[in-house]
């Protein structure tokens, strides 16, 4: 009964992440942040937003590696995504496990079905591309989220997360995101 509770909570924890996630990235790669500081004036993050986002952050990164791993021809960029889907995978698991262990339940608000039809869009495009235009697609998104990721975490996660256990993993992951931005710049420059 508790696995089967566990992977519920889990399965719910991801849909929930990838919409919220979508649209803080998306938003800001897009350069939206007008609509993003409107809604968070209006509903200020909680650790169970914020939870979800990190959790999120990984899920639309695995994602999108697994298209450049199905799509790219251009080793950097297959290794770039390896790396990204591996390094992902790894923060994932153990995000779920402290939101599972700290008890947080996602909430999803009103911007779910913009946030999905986003994630779709973005995703969608990728599938459209091919060779070097994809590969160039790719890694300048992966530049651009990386960056609006980091601006997130930093600006406004970590001094919005309430429980310290939560604000030591945001902590954490920081270097990782900014090593993942440094690769992806690295390799941005060589397409």
């Amino acid at each position: 009964m508790k696995n089967t509770t566990l992977h519920a909570s889990k399965k719910i924890l991801k849909q929930a992440c990838v919409t919220v996630l979508s649209f803080t990235a998306i938003a800001l790669v897009s350069g939206c942040t007008t609509t993003y500081e409107k809604q968070a004036e209006k509903a200020p993050l909680t650790d169970a937003n914020i939870a979800a986002i990190v959790v999120g952050a990984n899920n639309i990164d695995i994602s999108a590696a697994d298209i450049a791993l199905k799509r790219s021809e251009n080793p950097k960029v297959r290794m770039f995504a390896q790396r990204m889907k591996t390094d992902h995978k790894a923060v994932l698991a153990s995000a779920v496990k402290l939101v599972t262990r700290l008890g947080v339940t996602p909430v999803n608000n009103d911007l779910v079905a913009i946030l999905s039809e986003q994630s779709k869009n973005h995703e969608a495009k990728l599938m459209t591309l091919s060779g070097r235009a994809f590969d160039k697609a790719y890694i300048d998104h992966e530049v651009a989220y990386h960056k609006a990721v980091i601006d997130v975490v930093e600006g406004q996660l970590i001094p919005g997360a309430t429980n310290q256990e939560l604000r030591d993993t945001l902590v954490s992951v920081v270097p990782a995101f900014k090593a993942h931005l440094e690769h992806s710049e690295m390799i941005q420059k060589s397409i």
